[in-house]
Formats: structure tokens, C-alpha cells, sequence
């Protein structure tokens, strides 16, 4: 049955689904300009260090020059053919879904939920710096939801670009199987266009056109054509080994036609066997229009993607398909919620299967509630034009929905299925905040709740002991973006408290604890007793429990609340209050009441025996470390090795690529804050850095009575 229903603008086969990712600074957004500008959705190329890109339309983003929050674009492409010397169009366009998204690892919950939803992924580079960190966090992100790549080499006109260099980077760092298919003609003042390596044709970009929209396709000659024949004939292997229907032609030693060539690259980067590499310029206006055909031809449609699959909410065990078909009942994910001041809640959303229109009414299996669709929005950027309807393979926002979060599944009215959903990292930075005057007390709660509502890795709690509003994000700048909202977006005024940093708790031996409540005064009492014992878990397993309880000395009902009160007690260690991780539980022992007891009883005297075998079983404080990886000029590498090291910092390794050192080390999380500041005064602001979350190491002796008394005021 065909998938496409006869209304809709695009057949899903000319749909593309994609993200622009990258390391902070590679150039996503000056490349998400340029491909509106070609597509002709823009008539104006806006420039990032001019805070005047489409897609950084935030105030934060304009006046920092970094993407904040993923914004998507809908645009459409005509493919072109090649005829002679030029590139001529051919009657079908494609449509081109866009999400531009952060670099910054403060907002990497915005790249993980963009990627759950996409088909599709240009992973750009800086043609200097080649692999950085949040390039490796992006790219295991991409390969944990099977996203097929296509690998944009940019900034080739910067002074030190190497495109081989790059491109050998991703073969090593990142274990990619990488080829070659659009070759950068040049490099820094002297690139002029790109080896087509696929046509076998050069493709040079006018100097007089500073849009880069007139290019001339010519013949190879010398040097370039010994370079693009050696691409080809890697091109052709890496395909063969990887394809078998090239790999048939091959082996029997008969051409390999163009089509046949690009049908091949198409199904191994579809199928994750392989990736594409391109190299130009984006600021440059240098390679974009051949990128943009590489996307249409080598990444998937909805449809060359596997179907998704949800669960039954009723049995977890039952795969429900989610066919890609305008056909098939409505079923779509919830990936995003942005609180727009114009038009209220907005719930972006990719469409599975089925089709929604505007005034439908849709189910909601979390909640098990209906709510109608007020109003279909496509998103460009900050506008919006409104729609009647939604098809498959769209990606589009809803307005009028309130009992949504993100990660949601929305269904057509009774079809009870649940797509997975997004998964975040935990928070670890956190600082109180409270409003300057009492009047904007409830205006912060409501602001917050927001807040966190729009972004996952943002949360909310008050603090029991204090009473204070504790804020909590993925690192300073996170933190610092949201308060900057809250005082421009939401008109609260607030104060903040110095930052504060996600310690946890954990055991080193193995101990027994015993606990017990047991309180009569008159009428029925409280009776629970419980005997545990603690052991070390493996790194990273987190809580596991066991019952070895025999002969029924706890009985079986409140066996569920003794397992309640272990949980309750990991989250108050002993030492500072922190949360308790990787501890396994064996539940021994026990006794019962035969009116006194209960649930309530069994879960304090839980609580109880918890804390005596953390006071038995050597506890640790552990803190959270960095991965941090400076950039700098070599004249200012000594200092800044010395200044990680005075920060408690473990230098792993160095290199150099130019004239740049860089060096990457471990480090505290409490050591780093106010390191942009330093970082720059000790390079005269030539240094550059990335900060990524690595795992959590013993603090040493020395600084665990400073942390505890901070903690315990």
C-alpha cells in the first residue's frame, strides 16, 4: 500500500529529517544560513558574530554567539542533475527539516532529544581543530539511536585547515568508516571549490559571487585528477565491503555505474556501514549546494528507516510497530516543550505514523487523557505559520495541549502505545535562588516549573532543612542562562547563591544493620524490624536489592516497604546528606507485630538499618570530574598546565596540531568554576576550552571537612 496520502505537499520518499551538530564553535549555525539562503528560505544571510543568524533568535544567543536551544526550520531543496558543464533542475524538490543545535555540553539535552527524533545527521567539524570533545559526545549520541551521518569538514579557508587530517581523526578517534566524497580544491586564502569525487568532475566557486551561488562543474586536470581517481577507487572498496549488490559487480570485475555507485553509498550510510565525508566552507559560501545534495542523496527518507517500535503501557513485553504511513493511526513523540510568549505552551513533536489535523482530539497514554489540538504550527526559527495538517515524517508543534512533558507518546484517541522516549544526564551544578521581593515569590515558582517543564535537565526542589529554592543544570552556563530568563522572559528579579556541586556518597565495606521502631502508648502501636546487610556494588549499577528473607519472619506484604525505605535511605548518605550510589542490598532478617505492624513501620525500620550499616560500612564522599580540554597557542601551554594542575587537575595527554598545544586533563568539577575568566587572562584570550562530565572520583581527606561543614552550614 502506497504510504503517502494524496493530500500531502511532499511524498515521504522526498522527505529528509536532519540535525546540524558539532562541537561548540565548528560552525553549525553559519551552515544552517547557508542552506536557507540556498534553499530560498532566507534572502538575507545573517551572521553569528553579528547576532543576526535565523536560527540563534534567543536574546542569550545573539549576545553570547553560541546556540542555546535546537531550533528547527523547514525548507525544500530542488535536486539537480548534471547536464555539461552546469547543474540544471529537474521538476521534484525535496522537503528539508532542519534542527540547528547546540554545541555546548551546558545543553547537550538538546541535541539528545533532537537526535531521538531525527533520521538523518550532518556532524560538522572545524577543518583546525578536527575532533573535539563534544564532537565525541555528540557522535555516541548519534550511534546510541542508530542515526546515519554525513561528516561536513568546515572552516577549510582558517588558517592551519588540513581536510586529511580531519578526515584521518575521524577514522581513528571516532572508529568511523569514513570516505571521502566531496574533497575540499585548496585550503585556507587558496580554496577554490571541491573534487566531486562520486562524478568525478572539480567544482569551482566564482570569486566575484560573495554569496558562493555561481559555481562552474569542469573536467579534472593533473594533480586533482590523480587525487580524485585515487578517492574513487577507495570509494569503490569501502563500498563493495560493505554493500553486496556493488559487491557482486565488483567481484566479477564489471563497471560499477554512477547510480549503481551512489545507490550503494546510499544503503551503507543508511544502514550506519558508512560515512560520507565533505569538506568546504560555510562562512565562505564554499560547498554547501553539494552538501545539501549529498544529504538528498545518501541520508534516509522516513521510510528507508526501520519502523519505530513502542510498548503496550498494559504489558511492557508487547512490541507494539509504528508503521511510517499516512495510513496507519495517528502516533507521535513529543521531543520539546518551549513556553513562547506569543502563543503559550508549544509541544514540538515528530510524526510517526498517521496523520493529525488541527482541532483533532488526541490520547495521551501516560496520562490516559484526551485533549484537542488547538492549533499545527511549522516552526521556522522564532516564526510560525500555521497549518491544517500533519503528515507522517513531519515535525511540527502543537498548541493547546497541557498535560504533556517531554517524551510523551501522542496517539489518536484509545491507541495505546508508548514510544521510548528521550533519556537525559543528571544535573551537576546546583545554587539556591530566591526572588527579590515577596511579591515575585509565586511568580518565580511559576517561572521555574516552566522552565523545567521546557528542559529536562533542568530541575527544581526545595531544600527541607533550609527552605530554600534549589536550582540545578548541567553547569554554570546553563545556570546562568536560565536566571538571565528568568529576569527578561519573566519579568522575576532573583538573587542566586554560589554554585553548588553534585557530590554523592558511597560504601567501600561490607556491614550488617539492624533497624527497629517499635512505639506503644496506648491503642495500636508501630512495630517493624528489619536485618540487613551492605556491600560495595559495581561502578555505575547503582541500588540493587535482594530478599533473602525465609520462613516469613517479615511477611511478604510489607516486603514492598521495606524495599521503599532502602530506596529512601540512598538518598541521604551520612556523611554530608549527599545521594547514596552503587550499593547492593541483601535483606536477611526480620520481625513482625501481629497488630502493631505495617507498611509505615517496616519502611522506617528499613530506613533505620540502612543508616547503621552506612555507619559500619566506611563511606566515602566522592565528587564529580571533568574531562577538560584546552585549546591554546603553544607560548601559553606551560601556564596553562600549571593552572590545571594547581586545580587539583591529572593531565592525560597532549598534542599539537599547528601552532595550537592542546592538552587534556581531569578535573574537579569545584576546582573549575570561573575558569573561562582564567583561561582567557592567561592566554591574552586566545585559549579556548571544553568541559564534558567524566565520572565521579574519592575527595581527598583534606578537603572533606570543608565540603561537609559548607553542606551542614
Amino acid at each position: 500500500m502506497n504510504p503517502n496520502s494524496p493530500n500531502r505537499p511532499y511524498v515521504l520518499e522526498r522527505t529528509r529529517n536532519i540535525g546540524i551538530a558539532a562541537h561548540i564553535d565548528a560552525g553549525k549555525t553559519t551552515l544552517t544560513e547557508r542552506i536557507l539562503f540556498y534553499t530560498g528560505m532566507i534572502h538575507r544571510i545573517g551572521e553569528v558574530h553579528d547576532g543576526a543568524a535565523t536560527t540563534d533568535w534567543m536574546e542569550q544567543e545573539k549576545e553570547r554567539g553560541i546556540t542555546i536551544t535546537s531550533a528547527a526550520v523547514t525548507t525544500e531543496w530542488w535536486q539537480r542533475e548534471e547536464q555539461g558543464s552546469t547543474k540544471l533542475f529537474t521538476e521534484q524538490k525535496q522537503r528539508i527539516n532542519i534542527i540547528d543545535t547546540p554545541g555546548h555540553v551546558d545543553f547537550t539535552a538538546e541535541v539528545e532529544r533532537s537526535l531521538r527524533v531525527l533520521d538523518g545527521a550532518v556532524v560538522v567539524f572545524c577543518g583546525v581543530a578536527g575532533v573535539q570533545p563534544q564532537t565525541e559526545t555528540v557522535w555516541r549520541q548519534a550511534s546510541k539511536y542508530k542515526v546515519p551521518r554525513i561528516v561536513f569538514v568546515n572552516k577549510m579557508d582558517r588558517t592551519g585547515a588540513d581536510f586529511d587530517r580531519v578526515f584521518s581523526e575521524v577514522r581513528e578517534k571516532l572508529g568511523a568508516n569514513a570516505v571521502r566524497i566531496l574533497i575540499p580544491i585548496g585550503a585556507e586564502d587558496q580554496l577554490k571549490g571541491q573534487i566531486d569525487v562520486v562524478n568525478q568532475k572539480a567544482v569551482y566557486y566564482s570569486d566575484d559571487d560573495k554569496f558562493g551561488s555561481t559555481y562552474t562543474v569542469r573536467d579534472l586536470e593533473g594533480e586533482l585528477k590523480d587525487i580524485a581517481a585515487e578517492a574513487y577507487e577507495e570509494l569503490l572498496h569501502a563500498v563493495a565491503d560493505v554493500d553486496d549488490k556493488v559487491a557482486e559487480k565488483f567481484l566479477m570485475e564489471e563497471p560499477v555505474s554512477r547510480e549503481e555507485l551512489k545507490q550503494g553509498i546510499r544503503r551503507a550510510t543508511v544502514s550506519n556501514k558508512l560515512i560520507p565525508v565533505t569538506g568546504g566552507s560555510a562562512f565562505k559560501n564554499k560547498g554547501v549546494q553539494y552538501l545539501l545534495d549529498a544529504v538528498v542523496d545518501y541520508l534516509p527518507s522516513p521510510l528507508d528507516i526501520p519502523s519505530a517500535f513502542g510498548m503496550d503501557p498494559e504489558d511492557e513485553e508487547h512490541k507494539i510497530e509504528v508503521k511510517t504511513s499516512d495510513n496507519e493511526k495517528f502516533c507521535a513523540l513529543a521531543f520539546k516543550l518551549w513556553a513562547d510568549k506569543f502563543v503559550g505552551k508549544l509541544v514540538f513533536f515528530r510524526v510517526y505514523s498517521g496523520v493529525v489535523k488541527k482541532g483533532d482530539t488526541i490520547y495521551n497514554p501516560r496520562t490516559r487523557r484526551t485533549e484537542r489540538v488547538g492549533r499545527l504550527i511549522q516552526i521556522q526559527a522564532d516564526a510560525h505559520k500555521d497549518i491544517d495538517t500533519c503528515y507522517a515524517g513531519d515535525i511540527a508543534a502543537m498548541v493547546g495541549l497541557k498535560n504533556v512533558t517531554t517524551g510523551d507518546t501522542l496517539a489518536a484517541d484509545g491507541y495505546d502505545v508508548v514510544l521510548e522516549p528521550p533519556t537525559f544526564p543528571e544535573p551537576v551544578i546546583s545554587m539556591a535562588v530566591e526572588p527579590k521581593t515577596k511579591a515575585d515569590q509565586e511568580k518565580l515558582a511559576n517561572a521555574l516549573s516552566r522552565l523545567s517543564e521546557e528542559d529536562p535537565t533542568f530541575t527544581v526542589k526545595t531544600d527541607e532543612e533550609t527552605g530554600q529554592t534549589i536550582i540545578s543544570g548541567m553547569g554554570e552556563l546553563h545556570l546562568e542562562i536560565i536566571v538571565d530568563r528568568l529576569r527578561r522572559e519573566f519579568k522575576v528579579e532573583a538573587n542566586t547563591g554560589a554554585p553548588q556541586i553534585a557530590y554523592r556518597e558511597t560504601i567501600t565495606a561490607e556491614a550488617k544493620g539492624e533497624g527497629k521502631l517499635v512505639k506503644q502508648s496506648g491503642g495500636r502501636g508501630q512495630y517493624g524490624h528489619v536485618i540487613l546487610s551492605v556491600r560495595p556494588n559495581e561502578k555505575g549499577k547503582g541500588l540493587t536489592i535482594e530478599n533473602k528473607v525465609v520462613g516469613g519472619t517479615i511477611p511478604k506484604e510489607y516486603i514492598n516497604a521495606v524495599y521503599k525505605g532502602v530506596n529512601e535511605s540512598m538518598t541521604t548518605g551520612i556523611i554530608a546528606g549527599y545521594p547514596v550510589i552503587d550499593v547492593h542490598v541483601d535483606i536477611l532478617d526480620g520481625s513482625s507485630h501481629e497488630v502493631d505492624s505495617n507498611e509505615n513501620a517496616f519502611t522506617m525500620a528499613a530506613i533505620f538499618a540502612m543508616r547503621d550499616a552506612f555507619k559500619k560500612a566506611k563511606s566515602i564522599l566522592l565528587e564529580p570530574i571533568m574531562a577538560v580540554e584546552v585549546s591554546t597557542p603553544d607560548d601559553y601551554q606551560g601556564d596553562v598546565m600549571g593552572d590545571l594542575n594547581r586545580r587539583r587537575g591529572q593531565i592525560q595527554n597532549m598534542e599539537s596540531k599547528g601552532s595550537l598545544a592542546i592538552v587534556r586533563a581531569n578535573v574537579p568539577l569545584k576546582e573549575m568554576f570561573g575558569y573561562s575568566t582564567a583561561v582567557r587572562t592567561l592566554s591574552s584570550g586566545r585559549a579556548s576550552y571544553a568541559m564534558t562530565p567524566s565520572h565521579f572520583e574519592l575527595v581527598p581527606s583534606n578537603i572533606v571537612e570543608e565540603i561537609v561543614s559548607d553542606r551542614l552550614g
